[in-house]
């Protein structure tokens, strides 16, 4: 390794050449590639952090532009995690980077998470968050958890040590997710582009003070942050809740699947997420051969992209249908996912 490149980064007595070599040889899940994980993954591949795995479910729109850093214009309709991936080799071409444009969810989770020294959340959803720190408890892989909505942000650190080292998990903190419709999100109540900044710069931080061994410097505290106020707060998390069904328990509810729904309605996009009922890939071109007689298809980089004319939205027009080589379908135009599991079924098969 040519250690030129980070030696300011170097200068920081508590990293040093020995922390620069840790950073080399670390492996991190970065769990979504929106605001957070953009600014996150940058940061990272920057300081010499040698192998990044981003995965992310969704596509580059517009309206990411404004503060997901690590895309252009040109990028709209492309797949977050290859865009980020494209990008982050400019940036440094000495780490490797894997990028997975797949949902995270209890059928790929562990395989995502495998040998992976941290997990960092980049994500915009509850449900995924709780899988994730299901899967840090589970397996004693840090979590670092992060969100930013408006101008207010939060982040906290998951330690699965046990005994006096570990930290409370997420289900301690929040023991169960909103119900939906009842947050807001980034799509309703909008986020300011230098809260995602002081948000994701944090996250990353405690991730590099546990890739180099320093983890008596993690922030234990669970940070909250409005920047329009100016107003930055530390607020005393205390121990691990015996009776957390998680940490407590042992209780993996969303890693088990029990909890876990194959549809997911994404805020503000008009479409619904489908995932097949099981693990399984199917040839594109096949499936691109078998909706032809129903539409309007394109095939680009792996994703069928088209119209079903034999099936309108609330509006009149024809719902779009986006497929991914695993099965997994964003059906837009329809606010429903009972209906969207219907045209799934009907079009790609249960």
């Amino acid at each position: 390794m040519n250690h030129d490149r980070y030696q300011r980064q170097m200068l920081i007595p508590e990293i040093g050449a020995d922390g620069q070599d840790r950073l080399s040889k670390a492996r991190v899940l970065i769990a979504g590639c929106g605001a957070l994980g953009c600014t996150i993954a940058d940061l990272l591949a920057r300081a010499g952090v040698g192998h990044l795995r981003i995965v992310d479910r969704d596509l580059v729109e517009l309206t990411n532009l404004q503060r997901q850093i690590l895309f252009a214009e040109t990028d709209i309709g492309a797949p977050k995690a290859s865009a980020a991936k494209k990008r982050l080799q400019a940036v440094n071409s000495t780490i490797r980077i894997e990028s997975h444009s797949q949902d995270i969810n209890p059928m790929t989770i562990r395989k995502l998470a495998a040998d992976c020294d941290v997990i960092v959340d980049g994500l915009d959803n509850f449900e995924t968050r709780y899988l994730l720190n299901d899967m840090a408890i589970s397996s004693g892989t840090p979590y670092i958890y992060g969100g930013a909505v408006g101008s207010e942000g939060l982040s906290f650190t998951v330690l699965a040590d046990g005994g006096t080292t570990g930290t409370p998990c997420l289900r301690c903190l929040f023991p169960e997710p909103p119900e939906p419709g009842t947050t807001a999100t980034c799509d309703t109540a909008g986020v300011l582009g230098p809260l995602i900044s002081m948000v994701a710069a944090h996250e990353a931080l405690q991730a590099m003070k546990l890739i180099i061994g320093r983890s008596e410097d993690v922030d234990r505290n669970l940070m909250r942050i409005d920047v329009w106020n100016n107003a930055v707060h530390r607020i005393d998390v205390a121990a691990p809740d015996p009776g957390c069904p998680c940490c407590g328990d042992r209780d993996f509810q969303w890693l088990n699947g029990h909890r876990t729904s194959s549809t997911t309605v994404l805020c503000g996009q008009g479409a619904v997420q489908v995932l097949p009922a099981v693990d399984t890939c199917v040839k594109i071109e096949d499936l691109s051969r078998r909706l032809a007689p129903h539409g309007q298809f394109d095939v680009h980089d792996g994703i069928i992209r088209g119209q079903l004319h034999e099936e309108r939205s609330g509006s009149g027009d024809p719902v779009e249908l986006t497929v991914f080589d695993d099965l997994r379908a964003l059906v837009g135009g329809v606010d429903s996912a009972e209906r969207a599991r219907s045209i799934y079924d009907r079009y790609i098969g249960s």
